[in-house]
């Protein structure tokens, strides 16, 4: 995943191009079998279509399926972010503030490898204490489905600190005990995230959507209120 997501951003590889595992292999330096093992977990989640004589394609989502996830995104990790302030102990107020003070680290040295593996650690967290294990699943796999997208919006409209910063609130108000605000601030986070994501796919596949609208046929208005 994080060599074809660096493959993407050096412009080395290309969405829609076809590839093969050999190309990929080489360019590695390792054997074929790992490498396809590899690749076919990117095929479960939608990232890439194999083709003829070990060819295969990277697929990014589009604006409309980045708008989708993000509206089922919504859907779980609102309530959960409430639920886990409810049920808040000392535990997991560590591991918030532990995974916090991560992404923290990771976004002042620029490493946003290790940033988004905080980042999604503290989802899960949070997911976790909110009890719904489907919940918690559903979410790991539609966070695969836009992973090679990055954590940060291409043109750095948005950097890891401002990501950073949005998740403040978040950790604060579960910590706090506070349902409504945890809610509310990760209605906040998921928001501006999805909004962003979609804007940059609009651009950057040159689909002649609107960004906007695309988001609003996605996202019911009382999910982002």
């Amino acid at each position: 995943m994080e060599a074809v997501r660096a493959a993407l951003d050096s412009g080395a590889m290309r969405a829609g191009v076809k590839y093969s595992v050999y190309q990929l292999s080489e360019a590695l330096g390792v054997s074929r079998t790992p490498v396809r093992d590899a690749l076919l977990r990117l095929e479960e989640v939608g990232l890439i279509r194999f083709e003829a004589r070990q060819g295969f394609r990277i697929l990014l989502p589009d604006a409309r399926e980045i708008a989708d996830i993000f509206a089922v995104r919504l859907a779980l990790e609102v309530p959960a972010a409430a639920r886990a302030a409810a049920v808040c102990d000392a535990a997991l107020a560590a591991r918030l503030h532990d995974r916090l003070a991560a992404m923290d680290a990771a976004a002042a040295a620029g490493d946003e490898r290790d940033f988004v593996a905080h980042d999604q650690l503290l989802h899960d967290h949070i997911l976790e204490a909110s009890g719904n294990m489907r919940a918690r699943a559903i979410v790991r796999s539609l966070r695969e489905s836009t992973r090679l997208l990055g954590a940060t919006t291409a043109d750095r409209s948005r950097t890891l600190g401002d990501i950073d910063a949005e998740h403040v609130p978040v950790v604060a108000a579960i910590v706090a005990g506070d349902a409504p605000s945890a809610a509310a601030a990760m209605r906040r986070h998921l928001t501006s995230t999805g909004r962003l994501l979609v804007a940059q796919a609009v651009r950057d596949q040159d689909s002649g959507l609107d960004g906007a609208a695309v988001w609003a046929a996605a996202v019911r208005v009382e999910q982002v209120e």
